[in-house]
């Protein structure tokens, strides 16, 4: 299958959204059609070998509707579209307001303003507003009805079309006729044109700001870049740029592609990626994305992942699908819309022939049926979804969430259980040697021991093994040749060395090829290290257990926060490991989490997540290895932290672009606040017309009043899901202090710390300042010498923390 994406032409409303969707549907080769009304674009799964993109766009205007694919000038006639509207308004308005004026002066009797109501003078002004303006509705509503599609246009052209001839019957016919003559209601057909092409306009410029996101997502990427070729920089067109050419960039410039820095040091500002508002610091072999900017230092990279490869370009696709999608709440709504223009017809025609024969009113029942028509526009049914989903999800794109669909936001409202992987996501992730312990009769000493160790683990890569290896290599020791190796992923690793035979692993692996009565020479040592958070690995021979080397991996410095941060959603924490339970206990301890799944293997880990499924939780995983795979995908909820592998981010329904505990629940609340403000849409969508039409049959509302409220009953929805963007984390699940002003909270003071000379310098000493948990702000005065930090309450002892973390970055605080 292969997904393509059109811009669909003449969409006005759900119905409109509906009779798409079932016209491309209805096509053999299709496996799926997702048509947004707030962006115009229809997302079609299909069979290429069957369907071709030329016959899906046939079947949308063989539905009444226009189609193409997108082209690089979307973005020009969007706004030469939207000048069409605009000079289309100012038109209709000018000849629309002395009708209005001329209503007045029936309602007040204003004697002067009397002459407006000559029914030759409304006849004029109001013929190009009805056939010229109004044209639009007249050839839209004959294709929908060609095509057996009847939408909003049909509902509109029948109901001006209604009032505009019943006002030239009474203005010119009735008179010839001596047949008795009622009003002009030239100023009804008018206004509703007006009001509707006034909705209309601000309705597209509130659209336009929901999908403000993804418009600033494609601005990132600079148009060319400056690349060696021939030994000399030129500067080429992005589209040219292939992988292995060295790159330029100056101070200030954007990074063009995904590469690694091979010349130069500086700080890159990755917030448009990440959300992360600190520069980081990028030297030879460092990684690089594209799309973000280079703050002072000069560098050269190589070109690694460009085009539709690259990283941002991988989040425009998954913010487009996203923004494309739908909430299965909607539903409901697509429901009522596919039969909503017949049903609204039909009460328009009962409403006139209950006010004509029953009442004896024709005049009365015209104007009713033609409220009823007006007033019955299905658009902010059509709206009140995919709004608040482009603006939820582009909203968590400039913060680095990435949320893959509709159906994503949905199921993290129904959340109660939140499984977190321990390494990498509660932990730094990177493991380090903490103490070496020699056992047993050989006698080997803790250089020896580490020597064996590494060889056997050189060509693992588990976090444990690489640990081992770092600690070797910090020592300068040789690694010895290993032969017949062999791996056991979760258990240990065995091989040859010098002849002999040599195991590491578990105590669970080491215990299956050595007599139960060697393990009793670890003692309670092994217990010891264990409950001081240590992962302890064995090392043994055939014979004996030789010792034990204790790694740990330190939590991240907010992990504590976040899990509280994530109780206050109402969720309950769970952390899975496949370390032992006294290792795992001790760490969640620390992390405050009280629910722990110890000892699992990677396989194990989806198993654990359906166990709580068959429970009746509703879980989600947060994970970023590639064993973390299977659990993302099995959970209802998969969620990538940043920096994990392309696989997990594959496998998971929101991907977080760093590292950050917290940012989870930002996620989750987001999410959960967007479908919240998806069901007030909905809710007041149904409302108004619940309450709408009833009072038009019964002859409560006129048509001006009518058209009004239709017109802006889309805007208020779209105005809805605009007030998202007031989002705040912080606020809304904030552990702080509440009720004391933020200036009483922080306390400010200065260091003057010696040796800074340049940028680079000042980076590095605030870069060392915010590493303290305690410090909120921190900035350095170069001349002066001085840096100034803001902390979270009168926390002074954190200043012997300040400067302890500036003098580990090379400098001298005083």
């Amino acid at each position: 299958m292969e997904i393509i994406q059109l811009n669909i032409q003449g969409m006005t409303c759900a119905s409109c959204v509906a009779h798409v969707e079932k016209g491309i549907r209805k096509r053999e080769g299709i496996d799926m059609a997702s048509v947004n009304l707030a962006t115009d674009k229809a997302t079609v799964s299909y069979d290429p070998s069957v369907i071709s993109p030329e016959d899906i766009i046939q079947s949308v205007v063989d539905s009444g509707y226009g189609a193409s694919l997108p082209g690089k000038g979307d973005g020009d006639e969007e706004k030469a579209q939207m000048g069409r509207v605009r000079r289309q308004l100012i038109l209709s308005a000018s000849l629309s307001f002395p009708l209005l004026l001329a209503m007045f002066a029936g309602i007040f009797r204003i004697g002067i303003l009397m002459f407006l109501h000559n029914p030759l003078l409304q006849l004029l002004l109001a013929t190009p507003v009805q056939f010229f303006i109004g044209f639009r509705f007249y050839r839209a509503g004959w294709k929908s009805l060609r095509a057996g599609s009847p939408g909003m246009d049909v509902l509109v052209a029948l109901g001006t079309t209604a009032a505009y001839f019943y006002s030239v019957y009474n203005g010119f016919i009735a008179p010839l006729t001596g047949s008795p003559s009622g009003g002009l209601y030239f100023e009804a057909s008018s206004l509703i044109i007006t009001l509707i092409l006034l909705g209309k306009y601000f309705e597209s410029r509130a659209k336009g700001k929901t999908s403000e996101a993804i418009k600033k997502l494609m601005g990132l990427q600079p148009k060319t870049a400056q690349v060696i070729r021939d030994g000399s920089p030129v500067e080429i067109p992005l589209s040219d740029v292939i992988p292995g050419d060295i790159v330029l960039i100056r101070p200030g410039e954007r990074i063009p592609v995904d590469g690694v820095v091979r010349e130069g040091i500086s700080a890159v500002d990755e917030s448009t990626i990440t959300g992360e508002s600190m520069p980081v610091e990028k030297g030879p072999g460092d990684p690089v994305v594209g799309g973000t900017i280079n703050s002072y230092g000069a560098l050269r990279m190589e070109a690694q992942r460009v085009g539709k490869d690259s990283v941002l370009s991988r989040i425009i696709a998954i913010v487009e699908e996203a923004q494309g999608s739908k909430a299965p709440i909607q539903q409901l709504a697509d429901r009522v819309a596919s039969v909503f223009v017949p049903v609204v017809l039909a009460i328009a025609l009962l409403t006139f022939l209950i006010w004509w024969l029953a009442v004896g009113s024709l005049s009365q029942g015209l104007i009713a049926a033609v409220s009823v028509l007006v007033i019955a526009c299905p658009c902010a049914l059509g709206l009140a979804t995919p709004t608040a989903i482009m603006v939820g999800t582009g909203l968590g794109a400039q913060r680095g969430i990435l949320i893959r669909n509709g159906e994503v936001l949905q199921r993290a409202g129904a959340l109660t259980s939140l499984v977190l992987d321990k390494t990498g996501t509660i932990t730094e992730g990177r493991p380090e040697l903490r103490e070496i312990l020699p056992l047993g009769s050989a006698g080997m000493s803790r250089e020896e021991m580490l020597t064996l160790a590494a060889s056997l683990e050189h060509v693992s890569e588990h976090p444990l093994a690489r640990a081992v290896v770092k600690g070797a290599e910090e020592k300068g020791l040789p690694l010895a040749e290993v032969l017949d190796f062999t791996s056991l992923p979760g258990k240990g690793v065995t091989g040859l060395v010098k002849g002999e035979r040599y195991f590491i692993g578990t105590e669970g692996y080491v215990g299956t090829v050595l007599d139960p009565s060697a393990l009793r020479a670890m003692g309670k040592e092994k217990i010891r290290l264990e409950e001081a958070g240590n992962t302890v690995v064995i090392l043994a021979s055939e014979r004996e257990i030789l010792g034990l080397l204790a790694i740990a991996d330190r939590i991240k410095k907010h992990s504590r926060e976040a899990v509280e941060l994530l109780k206050k959603l109402g969720l309950d924490i769970y952390m899975i490991t496949g370390d032992n339970r006294r290792t795992a206990e001790s760490i969640a301890r620390e992390a405050g989490i009280g629910n722990v799944l110890s000892e699992v293997l990677p396989e194990g880990k989806a198993e654990e997540v359906r166990k709580l499924q068959a429970a009746g939780r509703v879980v989600a995983m947060a994970g970023d290895g590639v064993n973390d795979s299977p659990a993302l995908a099995t959970s209802d909820l998969g969620i990538a932290m940043g920096g994990g592998s392309d696989i997990a981010m594959e496998s998971a329904d929101i991907t977080l672009m760093r590292g950050d505990l917290r940012e989870i629940a930002t996620a989750i609340d987001l999410s959960r606040r967007t479908m919240g403000k998806i069901k007030q849409n909905l809710f007041w969508a149904f409302f108004y017309n619940s309450v709408g039409i009833p009072f038009a049959a019964l002859g409560f509302l006129n048509p001006i009043i009518a058209g009004a409220a239709m017109a802006f009953s889309s805007l208020s929805v779209v105005s809805n899901s605009l007030s998202l963007k007031r989002f705040d984390r912080k606020r809304s699940i904030s552990i702080r202090k509440k009720n004391i002003p933020e200036e009483e909270r922080n306390m400010k003071a200065s260091i003057i710390v010696e040796g800074m000379s340049c940028g680079h310098c000042k980076m590095a000493v605030e870069k060392a300042a915010l590493s303290v948990e305690t410090v909120k702000k921190a900035e350095v005065d170069l001349k002066k010498k001085e840096l100034t930090v803001e902390l979270s309450g009168e926390n002074g002892a954190a200043l012997e923390e300040i400067k302890s973390a500036v003098k580990n970055a090379g400098y001298d605080p005083r």
